[in-house]
C-alpha cells in the first residue's frame, strides 16, 4: 500500500506534503482495518444485490428498502456501508461527490461519439466483491467497441495502486487507446493514474455526475459477473476469488456469444477489428 511509502522521519518533506504527492489521505496513515462482523457482511450482500438492480438508490431509499425486508437499520449505518463498498447513487444530487476535491476533472468525451473500432475507447470501473468472510474490490478495463475485458485486478483496499496495475497491464498487452473513460472517483483522478494516461498520449474522459449511462457497458459487465459467477460462489479468500473471476472473464471474452455483437464473442470482435486496422495501415 502507498501508506508504507510515507517516511515520517524524512526531514526534507512534511508528512502532509508526502501524502499530497502520493494522492494519499493523511487519515489512512493512522487507520487500522476493523474486522467486519458476519451480520454486516450479510447486510452488505443485500445492499450490493439491490444496488445492482436499482443503482439510483441512495442511502435513504436503501434504508427504506431494507426496512421492508425486516432489516431495520438506521440511515447512517447504511451510508457507512455504502461508502465502504464504494457505492454511490447514480441519481443527480447537488454538491456531492466521492472524488478528491483537489484532483482534476475531465469532460465526458463519449457522448454522441460513434465508436467504430477496437482501441478507440476504453473504460474502467470498480465494484465490490462479497466473499464468505470479508470482501474485495475489483477493477476492470474493457474495450468500448468489443466489450472485451482487457485487464483486471482485485484488492482489499480502495486505493490507486491496483487500478494503476490494471491500466499498465492493459497498455502493455493490448496497446494504447485514443480515449480512456472512468468515473470521477479518487482512484481515477489521482495524479499517478492521470499521468500514466497523459504520458501515453491518451485523452482522458470522465462520466458526468448522476449520468448512469455514461459507463453503461462496464455496469452491464458487473451485472453479468455477479449473477453468473460471484453470487453463485462464496469465495473463501483472495486466491479463490482470483480463480473464479479469472475463469469467468475468460468465458466472457472467449466463449460467451453476445447478441449485440452478432452472436460473436468480445475477443472475436476485438481481434478482427485490430486485424482490419493493421491491413488498412
Amino acid at each position: 500500500m502507498r501508506r508504507q511509502w510515507v517516511q515520517p522521519e524524512y526531514d526534507e518533506l512534511s508528512i502532509r506534503r508526502q501524502c499530497a504527492l502520493l494522492s494519499l489521505p493523511r487519515s489512512t496513515l493512522y487507520y487500522e482495518p476493523q474486522e467486519v462482523s458476519s451480520e454486516e457482511l450479510a447486510l452488505m450482500r443485500l445492499i450490493d444485490e439491490e444496488f445492482l438492480e436499482h443503482p439510483f438508490f441512495g442511502s435513504r431509499m436503501m434504508t427504506h428498502w431494507l426496512g421492508r425486508l425486516g432489516r431495520h437499520v438506521n440511515r447512517k449505518r447504511v451510508q457507512r456501508l455504502m461508502r465502504l463498498m464504494g457505492l454511490e447513487s447514480l441519481a443527480p444530487k447537488p454538491g456531492t461527490s466521492h472524488s478528491h476535491p483537489e484532483h482534476p476533472k475531465f469532460p465526458y468525451l463519449l457522448r454522441r461519439l460513434e465508436v467504430t473500432r477496437a482501441n478507440q475507447a476504453w473504460a474502467a470501473d470498480i465494484t465490490y466483491i462479497p466473499m464468505a468472510l470479508g470482501f474485495l474490490y475489483l477493477v476492470a478495463i474493457i474495450d468500448w467497441f468489443s466489450r472485451a475485458v482487457l485487464a483486471w485486478r482485485i484488492s482489499n483496499t480502495l486505493d490507486t495502486d491496483f487500478c494503476l496495475e490494471a491500466l499498465r497491464a492493459a497498455l502493455n498487452r493490448w496497446g494504447t487507446p485514443a480515449i480512456f473513460n472512468t468515473d470521477q472517483g479518487a482512484q481515477f483522478t489521482s495524479r499517478p493514474f492521470i499521468e500514466e494516461l497523459q504520458m501515453n498520449h491518451i485523452q482522458v474522459s470522465m462520466d458526468g455526475k448522476g449520468r448512469c449511462l455514461d459507463n453503461v457497458f462496464v455496469e452491464r459487465l458487473w451485472r453479468s459477473l455477479k449473477y453468473e459467477e460471484v453470487y453463485l460462489h462464496a469465495y473463501d479468500g483472495g486466491t479463490a476469488a482470483r480463480r473464479g473471476i479469472g475463469g469467468y472473464f475468460h468465458f466472457f471474452n472467449e466463449e460467451r456469444p453476445h447478441t449485440a455483437l452478432g452472436h460473436r464473442t468480445p475477443m472475436e470482435v476485438y481481434r478482427a477489428s485490430l486485424q482490419l486496422q493493421r491491413r488498412a495501415a
